[in-house]
């Protein structure tokens, strides 16, 4: 499993507060340890938050870092402005429409050869 973190604001590539995380993998509860912490200080500095979710080689989730993800949900249900997921299969595509029920941001879903348009969307007004 691999997890890397990319705060776009804070290398000047972007207007609003944007987080790119890249996963490879299969999640599980330990991962959540790696980047929760670094979403909830962005939530807490700039307020709402845009999230790029790039998926490689993705698993899925174990149940207990499952778990997480659905209690991250519903704890900041509406401090994520834009979600845009970057991923290379239709179980990919299909998720971005299961995370709908659990937040109030804006979400869609781009493969992998449209990652610069998903960087242009996430940071569009």
């Amino acid at each position: 499993m691999s997890v890397e973190l990319y705060d776009q604001l804070e290398k000047q590539q972007t207007k609003h507060p944007v987080l790119e995380v890249h996963v490879s993998g299969k999640l599980d509860a330990d991962d959540y340890k790696t980047f929760l912490p670094r979403i909830e200080t962005m939530i807490e500095k700039h307020g709402k938050i845009r999230i790029l979710l790039y998926l490689h080689e993705f698993g899925g989730w174990t149940l207990q870092a499952l778990w997480k993800d659905i209690g991250f949900d519903f704890k900041h249900f509406s401090d994520i402005a834009k979600l845009a997921i970057v991923g290379e299969s239709r179980f990919q595509e299909a998720m971005a429409a299961f995370c709908r029920p659990f937040t109030t941001a804006e979400i869609r879903y781009f493969d992998h050869g449209k990652l610069p348009d998903a960087r242009q969307w996430i940071d569009a007004p």
